[in-house]
Order: structure tokens, then C-alpha cells, then sequence
């Protein structure tokens, strides 16, 4: 068994596909039109397409559930958090928020109500709390993740191969 991707129903797709290239910085993989296969394992099909395959009628569909959100993960969240501001009409579901492990968060919703999640990467916060003098063994009881994990995030980044 192999999760494959998340699919969700889009209302509008040109809309969607908007928001989700601009704002998420996603690409195109494959696009049928009423299915569209997008980076990161995230499929987005027309509200109509969908009711037909399950039978359904799309007024029987329902947005806005708030019981479940796409998570991702920002290595450059400042600058992401920067270009945020800059988006009219995004709708919050709260404000920046600090987890007790000091990792930061935002949510808002995608155009038909799906909550996303995003993140600044563990890696990011573990180097925030080198950078301030904090010891490996003080930031892995803090951060309430493994050593290694610590030690790990102290090695310089690897760059891209050219």
C-alpha cells in the first residue's frame, strides 16, 4: 500500500489553480482540465466531474468542513510570510501563531474553504536556537525532538548540484 495524493474538489478550477501556483508556489504535472495533477501529490478536479464520478449532485457537496488541512512546510517562511502580506482577499484562520517548540505557523483558506497549513521547517527553528547560543542538548529538550535530529541540523546545508 502506497498513499498516492490528496484530492480536492475544486468549485472554480481556474481559480484554484491560481491559488494554488501563485500562493503555494505549485506546478502543473498533468492537466486533464477537470482533473489536474499539481507538485507535491495534490489533485485538484471541477466540483461537477467529481459529483458525476460519485454519483452525487454538485449542490450535495459540502466546503468549509474545518475538519482538515493541508500541511506545508517553509524553509524560507519570513520571506514566504513577506509575500503573504502582499495577497489580497485571503481569508485567516488565525493569525501567526508560535508552537511551544518554537516552530511557526499560519493558517488560511484555500478558495473553496480547505484550511492550509503553513509552516517554518523544524530544521529552520533548530538553526534559530544555534544561532541564539542555545546547546544541541538545550534545544533537543525544547524542541522535544531527538539529538541526532539536532546534530543533523548543525551541519552546514548542502548545496545543489550544478
Amino acid at each position: 500500500m502506497k498513499f498516492k495524493n490528496c484530492l480536492l474538489i475544486a468549485s472554480e478550477m481556474e481559480r484554484s489553480l491560481q491559488f494554488y501556483q501563485e500562493i503555494m508556489g505549485l506546478k502543473i504535472v498533468l492537466d486533464f482540465k477537470d482533473y489536474v495533477i499539481l507538485t507535491g501529490g495534490i489533485v485538484l478536479q471541477t466540483q461537477k466531474s467529481w459529483a458525476l464520478m460519485i454519483g452525487k449532485v454538485p449542490q450535495e457537496i459540502c466546503y468549509e468542513g474545518n475538519d482538515a488541512e493541508l500541511i506545508f512546510e517553509e524553509e524560507e517562511f519570513d520571506q514566504y510570510l513577506e509575500r503573504l502580506k502582499l495577497v489580497q482577499g485571503i481569508s485567516y484562520v488565525h493569525s501567526l501563531l508560535k508552537k511551544r517548540w518554537g516552530q511557526r505557523v499560519i493558517r488560511f483558506y484555500d478558495p473553496d474553504g480547505h484550511i492550509i497549513e503553513v509552516t517554518e521547517s523544524l530544521k529552520q527553528v533548530c538553526r534559530r536556537y544555534l544561532g541564539k547560543g542555545f546547546s544541541a542538548e538545550e534545544i533537543a529538550a525544547k524542541m522535544e525532538v531527538p539529538l541526532e535530529f539536532v546534530t543533523a541540523c548543525q551541519q552546514p546545508k548542502k548545496k545543489a548540484a550544478e
